[in-house]
């Protein structure tokens, strides 16, 4: 796909790789619009990159989720680029339950309702401005489950095999369907110093663009390329090798 020309949407697009996958669009000659429900977010985004364009809203929210269509229809009829990137993780210790549904469904409906109903919303309009694509972010924990983060890993789930339904109903379209499957990449996802360990974004953002650019559908890097790869016996063990390691860390008892 051609990285140039397109007016483009990403979701969480303010902070970590949605912002750096907006300032990729941006140099690469598109147009961005960025969503986040953080007021904060946006206005430094803005300040980091004055060529954004910028929403405020919860996407958590289906009312949310309906009134950004709504807008995009009337101010930016051109869409043709989804990016569904937003995203928030939780460590869940599944035996210390002790909040109430509203706190864990509200990881279930950012990472994943939202992504479904926006493509639902959006699909007609992308579809018939031609040559666009869906791009959704689910994680390396598809293939290597995250014990430690469970709603995490069954919402990224339910994006992997929509992502995998979607691009073959889109068989006859020009719509491209494309999945990013991220290592641990340094960002603050699950909360400050989490993924500090992870890859940094200034070598994983130009190996996303480059394979968007190639049509690799399946983008990994790192070691979600390696999980990609590997057999069901050697992820097998990599599964279990890590739940013992998160298993007694007193952020995961706590949790």
């Amino acid at each position: 796909m051609k990285l140039s020309g397109h007016h483009v949407l990403i979701t969480g697009g303010t902070t970590g790789i949605g912002l750096g996958l907006a300032k990729a669009f941006i140099e690469a000659g598109s147009s961005v619009l960025v969503v986040d429900f953080d007021n904060d977010h946006i206005t430094k985004a803005k300040a980091d990159v004055p060529e954004l364009q910028t929403y405020q809203a919860d996407l958590s929210k289906a009312g949310d989720r309906e009134k950004l269509a709504q807008w995009i229809t009337d101010n930016d009829a051109e869409l043709d680029v989804l990016i569904n990137n937003a995203g928030i993780q939780r460590w869940i210790n599944l035996n210390h339950l002790d909040k109430s549904w509203e706190f864990y469904h509200q990881e279930l409906a950012i990472n994943l309702e939202a992504q479904l109903h926006l493509i639902m919303l959006l699909l007609k309009q992308i579809n018939q401005n031609g040559n666009g694509a869906i791009i959704n972010v689910s994680s390396g924990l598809v293939i290597n489950p995250g014990s430690w983060v469970p709603l995490y890993t069954a919402s990224k789930f339910g994006v992997h095999g929509f992502t995998q339904a979607l691009r073959w109903q889109m068989e006859d379209e020009s719509t491209k369907v494309f999945e990013i499957f991220p290592p641990a990449v340094n960002t603050s996802l699950g909360g400050a110093s989490e993924h500090t360990y992870g890859v940094s974004l200034d070598e994983f953002i130009p190996a996303v663009m480059q394979q968007i650019e190639a049509d690799n559908y399946d983008i990994t890097y790192g070691t979600s390329k390696e999980q990609y790869d590997a057999d069901k016996a050697t992820n097998r063990k990599q599964d279990e090798m890590v739940w013992h390691m998160f298993k007694d860390n007193p952020t995961f008892k706590n949790a």
